[in-house]
């Protein structure tokens, strides 16, 4: 049956964008090599655990009902007006991202892709691959041509997981086409979706939209986790100093120290370029320095917590091994299941290397593991808390009755500096 369009990849980045279509009345297929995952999507659950609380398998299930259909047939994507790719993209060992995942569904689709079809990219690439390094697999798998038999754009993802005050719909879309009238083709689309569209000059300036946001969150967190580390040291509360720099009204915005930095949006240094943009010979051959300098301020913070733990530890007659420890909020964002490069679990274990019996509590994570071990969940928050040598919260889920958790604590580490001043050890 023709659809509207396919979704390829049904992961952080295409369910929400189906769940937006589907709402918009488009006939919506999604393809994703996995069979779990459409598996799970068929039967109206979503694929991982815990999930995102701003998608629920009710939501599932109602796109289901509207006529979402998950699929592991690549036939799908020859039947479709409009295909976005959404296959994930993350680190490799050398720290250029895998581009495999955007690749294989590059071929996927070339192999079925029809003259007239709208072509869109919202991974998580370098500047340069819609044009470098998607266009020559898409020509190449269909005999087509970018620009002249089929539209090529990119737009960058940016959906906010677990964010009730701004919806697909609200977040303006920015988009840039192989040409003006790929990008037109985009706008059309978007615009039936979201409330705004930008056009960037190119695929190459909207590529770089994603690069500049994702590394303007990084850098302002690492100079927020520099200065709660020399706040601390000389004795300052790093978090009223937050408060009260965020009332002035020009030349400031407040970035909130943590445990770490994760998420799907990580910071990307051009200078790393994954083999299937150098080809070309095109690596800059000198780093971005203020991108490197707040991966490493960040990098060190689950170092930092640890031994914040165990000093505190210490100066309450405690020694870290043996020590019982109940982390709370094992997810890299508040108010969701997503755990991508979650701080928690290098904290963790840090901790069971000093010798720690750890045990979790995340309302959105019924399982969790860490070095291959299962960490036991605790059942009742407020006996684990009141049972643990130290509680350190690392997540502010909403749920989370801070108060009354540090009425219970023996002792408590709040990370996210969400407790009551005087009411807990802040970071």
């Amino acid at each position: 049956m023709p659809a509207d369009l396919a979704v390829i990849g049904l992961g952080h980045l295409g369910l929400p964008l189906a769940r937006a279509a589907t709402a918009a009345g488009l006939a919506t297929v999604g393809y994703d090599p996995d069979p779990h995952t459409v598996a799970e999507l068929t039967a109206g659950r979503l694929p991982s655990e815990g999930g995102d609380a701003s998608l629920t398998a009710a939501d599932v299930r109602r796109m289901l009902a509207a006529g979402f259909r998950p699929t592991t047939d690549d036939a799908e994507l020859g039947r479709v007006r409009t295909a976005v790719i959404c296959a994930p993209t993350r680190p490799g060992e050398d720290g250029a991202l895998d581009m495999t995942p955007v690749g294989d569904a590059a071929r996927a689709l070339a192999a079925r892709l029809r003259p007239h079809t709208t072509v869109l990219v919202e991974s998580a690439v370098y500047p340069g691959t819609t044009e470098e390094y998607l266009r020559p697999l898409l020509e190449a798998g269909s005999g087509l041509r970018a620009g002249r038999d089929f539209h090529l754009a990119y737009s960058p993802s940016r959906v906010d997981p677990g964010n009730r005050g701004h919806g697909y719909a609200t977040i303006p879309k920015v988009l840039g086409g192989l040409t003006s009238a790929c990008t037109e083709a985009a706008a059309a689309f978007y615009g039936r979706l979201c409330e705004k569209v930008v056009r960037a000059r190119g695929p190459r300036e909207a590529e770089a939209v994603r690069i500049l946001e994702a590394n303007y969150r990084h850098v302002n967190i690492a100079l927020a986790n520099e200065m709660a580390v020399f706040c601390h040291d000389i004795g300052v509360d790093i978090w009223d100093v937050v408060r009260c720099a965020e009332t002035k009204p020009f030349g400031f915005q407040a970035f909130r120290p943590g445990p770490g930095v994760g998420g799907h949006g990580l910071p990307v240094d051009p200078n790393y370029l994954p083999e299937c943009l150098v080809y070309r010979g095109r690596s800059l051959g000198y780093p971005l320095r203020m991108v490197e300098l707040a991966q490493e301020v960040n990098g060190r913070m689950p170092r930092y917590v640890t031994q914040r733990c165990a000093t505190l530890l210490n100066e309450h007659g405690k020694s870290a091994r043996g020590a019982r420890v109940l982390l709370l909020g094992v997810t890299y964002k508040a108010d969701t299941g997503d755990q991508e490069g979650a701080p928690a679990r290098e904290i963790a274990s840090r901790l069971m290397e000093l010798g720690a019996q750890l045990s979790y509590h995340d309302p959105y994570v019924p399982q969790w593991r860490v070095l291959e071990r299962p960490v036991p969940r605790a059942d009742c928050l407020y006996e684990a808390a009141a049972e643990a040598d130290l509680t350190v919260l690392l997540q502010h889920h909403r749920t989370y009755d801070l108060q009354g958790l540090a009425v219970k604590a023996q002792l408590l580490l709040d990370t996210r500096g969400a407790t009551p001043a005087g009411a807990a050890h802040r970071l």
